[in-house]
């Protein structure tokens, strides 16, 4: 139970967070003179407990679903984690319930989101190619890229994994594997690389010249 409810909560989470973060380079790049006043702190702080609630809402519906059905057969989950759908094959009762709200909270809510950070970014590419700046466009590239290269290794495993059912074993766990753990590794690597200081570093290793300031 444990495992399903975090697995879900700290997955909703970070699929939300996404979202949020999408919204604030559509405001950063599409109206920047009013970013402080539409971003503000009260509004960050709101967003950021509504993104946690919502998933902690979300984790606890799916989990309790789950372990109201009656399990009398085996108790062997085909797979190194309680992902719901391997979890609720072993029921013997009606699944119907149950399966229109993963189907729901897995399917639909996630290509929800998915499809905000897609209206966010092609908001965002329409205003970058209004710019008459090559710097311009240069710093909107900078500001999007990680939030762009952190989306694509979240959904891509994501997709892959919940819109194959039929995916051969030996593919299902690399695949889970990266997305559960290569992916958050390299999260920090991913931010850090707007980082100046993390910038200067890396040149320094690769024996370029520190860029004055």
């Amino acid at each position: 139970m444990s495992q399903l409810f975090f697995w879900h909560f700290l997955g909703s989470t970070e699929c939300l967070l996404y979202t949020v973060m999408a919204y604030d380079r559509y405001v950063a790049i599409c109206h920047p003179l009013r970013y402080l006043l539409i971003m503000n702190r009260r509004v960050c702080a709101l967003l950021a407990a509504g993104t946690w609630i919502t998933s902690s809402f979300h984790a606890t519906i799916l989990t309790s679903l789950t372990f109201t059905l009656p399990y009398c057969g085996s108790n062997v989950v085909d797979s190194f984690f309680c992902n719901i759908f391997l979890v609720i094959k072993l029921a013997c009762a009606d699944m119907y319930v149950i399966e229109t709200v993963s189907f729901t909270s897995i399917g639909v809510v996630p290509m929800t989101y998915f499809l905000l950070i897609l209206a966010s970014y092609v908001r965002i590419v329409y205003s970058v190619l209004k710019m008459n700046s090559a710097e311009g466009r240069r710093k909107a590239a900078s500001t999007c890229a990680s939030h762009l290269a952190v989306v694509t290794l979240f959904f891509g495993p994501c997709t892959l994994v919940y819109t194959q059912p039929q995916l051969s074993k030996v593919l299902v766990t690399p695949v889970q594997i990266f997305g559960n753990v290569v992916t958050p590794v390299l999260n920090p690597a991913i931010y850090a690389l707007r980082n100046k200081e993390v910038k200067a570093a890396l040149r320094k290793l690769r024996g370029g010249q520190t860029p004055a300031h």
